[in-house]
């Protein structure tokens, strides 16, 4: 898990925003790509459903390769 330090700016008493260092902000940022990633191949793996596939040692053979 990510340690985080955010520091808070206060307007009308309440927060407002959070400032992070810009480490923690990357490592978050990286996260929220991975997460992106496994949305989008959940997604594809969905829309594939039984879609028939061939193995890849058949594709190389076929494409001379093996």
């Amino acid at each position: 898990m990510i340690d985080l330090h955010p520091n808070y700016i206060i307007k009308d008493g309440k927060r407002e925003f959070v400032v992070l260092t810009y480490e923690e902000f990357s490592h978050i940022q990286e996260l929220l790509e991975d997460l992106e990633d496994l949305r989008d191949l959940r997604k594809a793996k969905e829309a594939e459903g039984d879609a028939p596939g061939i193995p890849l040692e058949e594709v190389k053979a076929k494409l001379g390769m093996a």
